[in-house]
């Protein structure tokens, strides 16, 4: 079987970690396949689409490295969605219904107080082909519905239980009563296709394997399998992954906002670590950093999903962000650096990414090495003897062992009565890199400056 997935977002708003874990579980499948990945912008809500939004979800994936193989607009496919809801009326599966909401409503009600499942009656099948025309002659305008096969033997029975079954990925086997579901709306009465309707038809024509997507999305896909049926297509296999809560409990989707995409790079946070956290969270794998999605490819597979839902913590992701750091060579940031304005040596990068939490955190210690800055002196006497014993550049990683003890042993000052005084006045900062990597870097003339209480 060829691999090929797809990640389709509406273009209603900005990315969230919830959205990137379905993408990243989607990319990493096809990429250890050997497969395709797609990007389909599910735009026919066109009040709320905006080219804006499109573009900024193009950026986000960009930015995380999910690039795509092909991508595909619903907005652009609607005469082929006409097309394929002509097939279904004259096949008798999309019906019309001119109920409007209120009177649905009521009539759900009702069921509920005679403790009846509160599901479409099928009241329209009722009217004869005639009375339909006549009715779009007068001008009112239907949706319309797929017929769900689940009477026998004729349509004009009661619903009978009839189970949708199939082996989820993920989950294993799965089974939904087609009975206990409403013949699902296809098409709402202004002509606007639904989710459900469009999104098989794209899979039909794209040529989808595969459909990994959130466990939300489960009773979906049975109303979806017999769609395709009815098109004379063999569905593509489903993976219904866990969903992403909040550390507090609660549906990320509630909190979208708060952790965007865009939100999360504007933080500083680097893109492998954001996918690392999503792709990872709710699986038997321990979440940890890879250097490159190919490593984490070859890591994940979907049977590693667990069914339990991953809790996410900005605060674990940000913890990870900084394994990340402490990982990466020199030639792996240097780009990034540029980006953010740093031009930063592979020594600096060398004695600093162990203290950094993101990348532009490196500034401050930038600003540290070359100055200017004002010192904090703790111990005056101290600083002076130690700025009188500095020895000759050039300076080494053995130059802060061998000064520090010659200061040692001309004052008897040891331990942290020693360093501290010395890293304030150096560094002006309670804590920090190894000082024997900063030294050098800070240099002799710097040095002196600062321990006789003067900015350098």
């Amino acid at each position: 079987m060829t691999v090929s997935v797809r990640f389709a977002p509406s273009p209603t708003g900005r990315l969230h970690i919830g959205n990137i874990r379905t993408a990243v579980l989607n990319w990493l499948f096809a990429r250890r396949n050997g497969g395709s990945f797609m990007l389909r912008l599910d735009d026919t809500d066109l009040s709320r689409s905006t080219a804006a939004f499109a573009n900024a979800i193009r950026e986000d994936l960009t930015w995380l490295g999910l690039v795509w193989d092909r991508e595909a607009r619903q907005s652009d496919r609607l005469a082929r969605y006409e097309e394929v809801a002509k097939a279904l009326k004259h096949a008798g599966r999309l019906y019309a219904c001119f109920e409007t909401e209120d009177e649905l409503e009521r009539r759900r009600a009702r069921q509920r107080t005679r403790g009846l499942p509160p599901i479409y009656d099928r009241a329209a099948l009722k009217l004869t082909a005639a009375e339909v025309q006549q009715r779009l002659a007068a001008g009112e305008k239907p949706h319309w519905r797929f017929f769900l096969q689940n009477t026998e033997p004729s349509r004009g029975l009661a619903p009978q239980p009839t189970l949708v079954t199939w082996h989820d990925v993920v989950r294993g086997e799965q089974t939904v009563d087609i009975g206990s579901l409403s013949d699902p709306v296809l098409i709402r009465a202004d002509g606007t296709p639904l989710y459900t309707f469009t999104s098989v038809i794209d899979d039909v024509d794209f040529a989808i394997s595969h459909i990994i997507r959130g466990e939300d999305h489960v009773t979906n896909s049975a109303v979806q399998i017999q769609l395709f049926e009815a098109l004379g297509a063999e569905p593509p296999k489903f993976a219904h992954h866990s969903l992403l809560i909040g550390a507090d409990g609660h549906a990320l989707s509630k909190r979208a906002g708060d952790l965007s995409i865009k939100g999360l790079r504007d933080d500083g946070l680097e893109p492998l670590a954001v996918l690392c956290h999503a792709a990872l969270l709710g699986t038997s794998e321990a979440v940890a950093p890879y250097t490159s999605l190919d490593e984490l490819a070859q890591r994940l597979d979907l049977s590693k999903v667990s069914r339990a839902p991953g809790r996410f913590d900005i605060a674990e992701l940000r913890a990870l962000n900084a394994k990340l750091l402490h990982m990466l060579p020199h030639e792996a940031v240097a780009g990034h650096l540029a980006t953010l304005g740093l031009q930063v040596s592979a020594e600096l990068w060398e004695a600093v990414r162990g203290n950094i939490t993101t990348l532009g955190e490196v500034r401050t210690w930038l600003e540290v090495v070359n100055g200017p800055l004002t010192p904090r002196i703790e111990d005056a006497k101290l600083c002076a003897t130690a700025a009188g014993l500095l020895p000759p550049e050039p300076w080494n990683a053995e130059t802060w062992g061998a000064w520090t003890t010659a200061v040692r042993d001309a004052t008897g000052i040891k331990g942290r009565a020693l360093f501290h005084p010395l890293r304030l006045a150096l560094t002006a900062r309670e804590a920090g890199p190894e000082l024997r990597a900063l030294l050098p870097l800070i240099g002799r003339s710097r040095a002196e400056a600062r321990l006789n209480g003067r900015p350098a």
